[in-house]
């Protein structure tokens, strides 16, 4: 079906083509489309890509994506048409189905709480649309705007924008992991987190005070569930005053973060955007005194309600003001914080019904660079309409910068609620205040999917909802929990988190069944570790998602276009969840052969998702282990799953899990080979590159037979390990 823009032949006559030309900076071709009308006045710093990109040559005629460009009531429209049955996803954090076709999203970054498939708007706003034709082909399109943003994906792909003309890139390539690497080259990477970020997050709002964390802190170690970090919402500062701390409920921070440290959990404390608008507290009277807050349209001080009353906003469009921001953590994080998570930044503002600041707010503006070494862009003044959905990327960027400063040897972790496309060169994210319902587990896979399709690897949702205490009764609450605790623990960012009033959601707090279906879940997830830490350094490095839908298996399969219960860890892990509470769906599977695995005696759990291993896969696994760096990874297990030519390979990456070392070579990339002869399969040591020393360990290998049961042989690290599979 192709749908006329705004409903009329007479718009379409108005559609004209745009000009076109080929970039420099990437490895295969980009194409960059100006509106004909497009003048140079039009251009502004792009906060999406790495660096402004220059012409390289001219398009080639027979370019096969031609968008067309109109103005419309002062708008910008470009139209793409299609071709049938391609699939369109992308389009950043949107609730309901992977499958985009027939959607519109508006591009505005709202405080969506308990939001549902009805919100056009939620917290993000990623100008990107990820296609894949019929033939496994994939294209992305990238709208360079920071303005309201209607995407329209009713037949053509439509894209409506407020404020300056844009450029759009595209990138046409061969398949859909080709997009991604595309993606990452235009916006650049992702650094590498602390491997202790990559663990199982537990927080709520709020655990408080010091004696409620010290004892969730015991509840998990007594109990052998595998956790690696506490969080810490707003109830530990001040009246809800930024970069303070409680005496009462907290009266020393250091020892409880040392305390904490030593049980081997690391810590992170929330820092919001509204700066209490009080004379005497420290952080108002340097925004006051340095005129580093936002103003309103009369060039005075704007002033709006959240957690702390009136509160005033840091105007992070300033480069002065993000390195004050940055300059700020300073004593906050020596006080033994490792990790930061910014909440509350679309900006959200309480008792007006924009739910933020007026669009004719003014932001001063300075210089913008996405990172060290990259030539800042100038930022001209304007109005918060144009600068509202990079506001909590800008802020988070300034967050990063001061803890990177404030500890230059360790990688900083940031979590931010509000972002826009490039947001991960800064922080990972999280999907909002969902709620405890079967549809948001449900939608949760999805979601976690089209933000690694539009560049965010790092990404999970409230593990058991965080609006609402679940459906049912106890006993049904418990299974919920359950179930998406089982996906949850299999997602890029894995945190357990509920609001203020709700009952308990710890993995204990539903009763002994429900606590050992936890248990189980988080100890796949840490035997998992090593593959997981292997696929965020190819995040890093290739821009390919960590979790992946699974028509990424076979691109050319139409049946997969559609799936979203299923999905790839990486390439080699296929994850089979049962969300619903009757188990009655029967998801579609890639075809080929995916055996199916279990790796910590979970004995066919019900509400746990199978583990399936591709044929001609190697996955290392670690042992269960209570935080990340409990125990070395000694011994090493690698699970074979040998192809029809009895072969498989896999990849292992190593560091020391923290600091920038591995920058200098201080790394370990192993890849392993298997092959069969006969009745004996041998595995060993294909490539290795980096200069770290190979630890010395022991090595399992268990190769999975066609019978489901497995053949298992040991031996030294570094030496080929000889498997008899019958």
């Amino acid at each position: 079906m192709i749908v006329l823009v705004a409903g009329s032949s007479q718009s379409l006559a108005r559609l004209q083509p745009g000009k076109g030309e080929l970039v420099e900076g990437t490895t295969q071709p980009v194409a960059r489309f100006y509106a004909p009308y497009w003048q140079p006045s039009d251009a502004v710093a792009s906060f999406a890509l790495k660096k402004p990109l220059n012409k390289s040559t001219e398009l080639p005629s027979d370019y096969p994506i031609k968008p067309m460009f109109e103005k419309v009531d002062g708008k910008h429209r470009v139209r793409i048409e299609v071709a049938p049955g391609t699939s369109l996803y992308g389009t950043g954090e949107v609730s309901g189905p992977l499958l985009r076709n027939g959607r519109t999203t508006t591009l505005w970054n709202t405080d969506a709480y308990g939001y549902d498939p009805t919100n056009a708007s939620l917290y993000q706003s990623h100008p990107w649309i990820f296609g894949v034709r019929p033939d496994g082909t994939a294209f992305g399109i990238l709208a360079d705007t920071t303005w309201r943003t209607v995407i329209d994906l009713n037949g053509a792909i439509t894209i409506t924008a407020e404020g300056n003309a844009f450029p759009l890139y595209i990138v046409d390539r061969a398949t859909p992991q080709e997009v991604c690497t595309a993606l990452m080259e235009l916006t650049g990477p992702m650094p590498l987190p602390p491997r202790w970020a990559i663990g199982y997050h537990q927080c709520r709002y709020s655990y408080y005070p010091e004696a409620r964390v010290r004892e969730i802190a015991n509840e998990f170690r007594t109990r052998r569930i595998p956790c690696d970090v506490i969080w810490f919402d707003i109830d530990y500062m001040d009246g809800y005053r930024v970069f303070t701390f409680d005496k009462n409920s907290f009266p020393d921070v250091p020892k409880l973060n040392a305390d904490l440290g030593k049980m081997g959990f690391s810590n992170i404390w929330m820092i919001d955007p509204g700066v209490k608008y009080e004379k005497g507290y420290f952080v108002s009277d340097q925004m006051v005194e340095k005129g580093y807050d936002v103003k309103n349209a009369k060039g005075e001080t704007f002033v709006g309600a959240v957690w702390p009353g009136n509160c005033i906003f840091p105007d992070y469009t300033s480069e002065k003001v993000r390195g004050w921001w940055a300059g700020l953590y300073k004593d906050f994080m020596a006080t033994g914080i490792d990790g930061v998570w910014n909440d509350m930044n679309e900006p959200a503002v309480f008792a007006v019904a924009s739910k933020t600041m007026p669009e004719d707010n003014q932001h001063r503006g300075g210089t913008y660079s996405s990172g060290p070494g990259i030539q800042p862009q100038i930022v001209t003044p304007g109005p918060h309409a144009r600068f509202h959905n990079v506001y909590g990327m800008l802020m988070a960027q300034g967050t990063y910068e001061g803890i990177m400063t404030t500890n230059p040897t360790k990688r900083p972790f940031v979590l931010t609620r509000a972002g826009y496309l490039g947001s991960h060169r800064y922080a990972a994210t999280w999907t909002g205040d969902n709620s405890a319902s079967w549809f948001d587990l449900e939608t949760s896979i999805p979601m976690a999917i089209n933000l690694g399709l539009s560049g965010q690897p790092f990404a999970g949702p409230d593990i058991g909802g965080f609006n609402g205490n679940g459906p049912g009764n106890f006993e049904s609450r418990g299974k919920h929990f359950a179930r998406w605790m089982g996906v949850g623990a299999l997602l890029p960012f894995s945190r357990g988190h509920t609001g203020k009033g709700n009952i308990d959601k710890e993995p204990w707090a539903f009763g002994p069944e429900v606590e050992k279906a936890c248990r189980l879940a988080l100890e796949r997830r840490y035997r998992l570790l090593p593959y997981f830490y292997t696929l965020f350094r190819e995040a890093s490095v290739k821009g390919l998602p960590v979790v992946r839908p699974v028509f990424f298996a076979d691109p050319k399969d139409m049946a997969l276009r559609s799936e979203d219960d299923c999905f790839l860890i990486g390439s080699d892990v296929l994850v089979v969840p049962q969300l619903m509470p009757d188990g009655t769906r029967t998801p579609v599977l890639p075809r080929g052969v995916w055996r199916k695995v279990e790796i910590v005696n979970e004995n066919n759990h019900p509400d746990l998702p199978e583990l399936r291993i591709r044929e001609g896969a190697i996955v290392p696994l670690g042992p269960i282990v209570q935080y990340h760096d409990e125990k070395p990874l000694d011994p090493l297990t690698l699970l074979v799953s040998l192809d029809t030519r009895g072969q498989a390979t896999g990849t292992l990456y190593e560091d020391a899990g923290d600091g920038f070392e591995y920058q200098k070579g201080q790394y370990l990339l192993t890849t392993w080979q298997a092959k069969q002869e006969g009745d004996k399969v041998t595995v060993s040591i294909s490539k290795a590159e980096g200069q770290m020393a190979r630890p010395s360990r022991k090595v399992v290998v268990q190769v999975l037979r066609d019978d489901g049961k497995i053949a298992e042989a040991s031996g030294e690290a570094g030496q080929p390990i000889v498997v008899q599979v019958r």
